[in-house]
């Protein structure tokens, strides 16, 4: 009987053991945790609800979302792609449901739901699941894999990474298995910015902003979120995935530049015009001419631009309506820091991604060493694609294992 070691018990972990029994029952498979309990991240991820993908079904789309491991993922999701997730959480008699914005999660409304699913299907299958089992050594001798924890010393034919941004087991792979590591920096989180023009602001959101590091090519736009932090939303949080890197090498000190309705300074300074026509006798402060920025920001933005609470439209001159455009199309912030985005914390880093054979999720190093999940140099933004990366990998990674075995 063929064993497999799998080393992790989250997302990843779990998805890998039950794709690997069902496709191959007689393999003997034993999951390691470390910790006391298993797939915590699923627990709390999505608010407790679990976003478990992404509705995106065209895979040179769903590569898109990937700041690392975009060119790599695109062959695994022509093999397990998102509608694949969809029809294999059905069939364990958990549907899935598409929110608004495209993010899924279970009918159900909680991430209990795909724990238990996970759980029923463990017993089920018959998997064995040992906890408080931190890995120590992993060494391959001859043709067997030999793990050591603190307690017991498991062998097996086939070792499978799904330990996640663990830095334990990354200096494992490291110091004992020779794999080259991406060292770890934060993709996701919001901009720590203290500036007068947003203080107190926090909670009040625009529906299409433009965002830019200047210095860089980096540019993102979409929902942008004023938080008491700084700037976060869709736009901040995607921008700080594609420049994780960047934005560590410049200390997380850098200037953004925020356009606030996405247009053209040009477009914008041409409705201002025809505001002080159209508009003359009103106060400019009072109402925000744009349904898009709401009344409290465009008081601010009305003040950076020089312009007094009890001047009128008619009475502004053209230095105010240039500075009025600019500070609706181009304010200026420093950034200073960052703040981890809720409790999902993301890491770009891990296993570098030259060293594993994408068909199998398979070590270029060492045979029967597979590796899943985020414990490799994959990251994605927020919105349910870091899960389908470990469901994808689980999956490929069980057919591979299931069909060597078969092939022996």
């Amino acid at each position: 009987m063929k064993k497999v070691i799998i080393i992790g018990g989250g997302a990843a972990g779990f998805f890998t053991a039950i794709n690997l029994k069902e496709q191959l029952p007689t393999l003997e498979v034993t999951l390691l945790e470390k910790g006391k309990e298993v797939l915590q991240k699923v627990k709390i991820s999505g608010g407790g609800r679990c976003n478990v993908t992404h509705a995106c079904f065209d895979p040179k789309e769903l590569v898109t979302f990937y700041p690392r491991g975009q060119k790599e993922l695109l062959g695994p999701f022509h093999k397990f792609m998102t509608g694949d997730t969809f029809e294999w959480f059905e069939s364990k008699g958990v549907p899935l449901k598409i929110e608004g914005d495209n993010r899924v999660f279970p009918e159900a409304n909680s991430s209990q739901a795909i724990i238990d699913c996970f759980q029923k299907c463990v017993r089920d299958l018959q998997i064995t699941v040992h906890k408080n089992q931190g890995v120590l050594t992993v060494e391959q001798l001859e043709n067997q894999w030999q793990v050591q924890t603190k307690t017991t010393t498991y062998q097996a034919d086939f070792v499978v990474m799904a330990a996640g941004s663990s830095k334990k087991i990354w200096d494992l792979c490291h110091d004992q298995l020779n794999h080259r590591i991406v060292p770890p920096v934060p993709s996701l989180f919001t901009f720590n910015i203290k500036d007068q023009r947003l203080v107190d602001l926090g909670g009040i959101s625009v529906p299409h902003a433009s965002v830019k590091i200047l210095g860089t090519k980096l540019e993102n736009e979409g929902p942008l979120l004023i938080t008491h932090w700084g700037l976060s939303g869709p736009a901040i949080l995607k921008l700080s995935a594609f420049g994780a890197r960047i934005l560590a090498d410049k200390n997380y000190q850098y200037q953004v530049e925020v356009n606030w309705l996405g247009l053209p300074t040009e477009h914008i300074e041409e409705q201002l015009i025809n505001l002080k026509h159209t508009e003359a006798k009103k106060l400019i402060s009072l109402r925000s001419p744009f349904s898009e920025i709401p009344r409290r920001l465009w008081e601010r933005l009305v003040t950076a631009a020089g312009i007094r609470s009890n001047q009128k439209w008619a009475d502004l001159s053209n230095k105010q309506l240039q500075q009025l455009s600019t500070a609706l199309t181009k304010s200026t912030f420093n950034a200073n820091g960052r703040t981890t985005f809720k409790e999902e914390f993301v890491t770009a880093g891990g296993v570098d991604l030259k060293e594993i054979d994408f068909k199998h999720f398979q070590s270029r190093i060492h045979s029967n060493l597979y590796f899943v999940g985020e414990v490799l140099n994959i990251d994605a933004v927020t919105g349910g694609f870091n899960f389908q990366n470990a469901w994808t990998g689980g999956f490929i990674c069980a057919q591979s294992i299931a069909q060597k075995c078969l092939s022996q």
